[in-house]
């Protein structure tokens, strides 16, 4: 049960594009294992700023 929870709860983060940490760290660890990988807050920030810009706080239209 807690699988499906779990599947449900990440599907919905994607679907309003919340990015999964997790999945984050999974890859960098695979596929750029010589690249540090970001801190939870700091990959929060940097993905809130490439989905909604920098310009005070968000972007119009």
């Amino acid at each position: 049960m807690r699988s499906w929870l779990s599947l449900i709860a990440q599907t919905a983060c994607a679907m309003v594009g919340v990015p999964s940490y997790a999945a984050y760290v999974a890859h960098m660890r695979t596929a750029h294992p010589e690249t540090p990988v970001m801190d939870e807050a700091t990959f929060f920030r940097e993905r809130q700023q490439a989905r909604y810009g920098g310009r005070g706080g968000g972007k119009c239209c």
